[in-house]
C-alpha cells in the first residue's frame, strides 16, 4: 500500500506541476495531496481535480480497470474532462460544448430505452458497518430485478466513461470519495449526450459523493428503482 502511496502522490505532483506551469492562476484539488491535509474546499475559482490513480485495489491486484482522472470545474461545474485508462490505452476527453471522445473518436451514450435490457454499474464502496452493508444488499437486490445485470468494476472514472462511450447504459454510486473521482467522468458523460444527477433525482452536486448516470431515456425510470436512494 505504501507504494502504491508514491505512485499516486508522484502522478499527482507530475500532473500538477505541468497543469501550474500553464494555468498559474487556477486552484488546485488533488486525492493524495490536497485532500490527505483536509483540504477539499471547492469554489468557484477554475479548480483542477485530480485522481491519480482510481482503481487502487485494482492496481494492486493487477486488474487491468484503473485510470488518471483530470477534471476542470469552473464555478463548481465539471467543464474539462479527461480520463486516461494506461493499460488498455483508452483516452476519454470531454470539454463542455465541444463533445466527447474515445482515442480522438467521437463517442454517444447508448440509445437503450428499457430498463430491464440495461447494464447497470455500480460501487459498494469500503464502508463495512452493518447499516452501509445492510442498505448496500437491500438496493442491489431490488435493482437485479429491475435490470439485464450487474457490473462492478472498481473506479468510478471508468464506469462514467462507460456510460459516456454506451458499453454501460446506468452509473450510481453513493459514498465514493471525493470530488476528484467524478470531476473528469462526469463532463465527459454530458458531452456524449448523458444525464448527470443525484440518485434521489435532484441536481447533481459535485461535493455530495453520491452520483447517478444515464441516457436521457432511461433516467427517469432509473430514479424510480433507485427508490430515493
Amino acid at each position: 500500500v505504501d507504494l502504491v502511496t508514491e505512485t499516486d502522490k508522484a502522478c499527482e505532483d507530475l500532473i500538477f506541476n505541468h497543469l501550474k506551469q500553464h494555468c498559474p492562476g487556477h486552484k488546485f484539488i488533488g486525492e493524495e495531496t490536497t485532500a490527505a491535509c483536509g483540504i477539499t474546499e471547492l469554489t468557484d475559482q477554475p479548480t483542477w481535480i485530480v485522481d491519480p490513480l482510481d482503481g487502487t485495489t485494482n492496481f494492486v491486484h493487477g486488474y487491468p480497470f484503473v485510470c488518471v482522472s483530470i477534471g476542470l470545474t469552473i464555478d463548481k461545474v465539471p467543464t474539462v474532462g479527461v480520463v486516461y485508462n494506461p493499460i488498455l490505452d483508452e483516452l476519454f476527453t470531454g470539454i463542455r460544448g465541444k463533445g466527447a471522445f474515445l482515442n480522438g473518436n467521437p463517442i454517444k451514450v447508448s440509445t437503450q430505452s428499457e430498463l430491464v435490457k440495461s447494464l447497470l454499474a455500480t460501487e459498494v464502496g469500503t464502508k463495512r458497518d452493518t447499516t452501509t452493508v445492510d442498505a448496500t444488499t437491500a438496493r442491489l437486490n431490488s435493482l437485479l430485478f429491475k435490470v439485464r445485470s450487474l457490473r462492478m468494476s472498481g473506479s468510478c472514472a471508468l464506469n462514467l466513461c462507460g456510460i459516456a462511450c454506451g458499453r454501460l447504459d446506468l452509473f450510481y454510486e453513493l459514498g465514493f470519495g471525493g470530488p476528484w473521482d467524478v470531476a473528469g467522468g462526469a463532463v465527459i458523460v454530458e458531452e456524449a449526450g448523458g444525464l448527470i444527477f443525484d440518485p434521489s433525482g435532484k441536481a447533481f452536486d459535485i461535493t455530495a459523493q453520491r452520483i447517478a448516470a444515464s441516457n436521457p431515456h432511461l433516467k427517469e425510470a432509473f430514479i424510480q428503482a433507485l427508490g430515493g436512494a
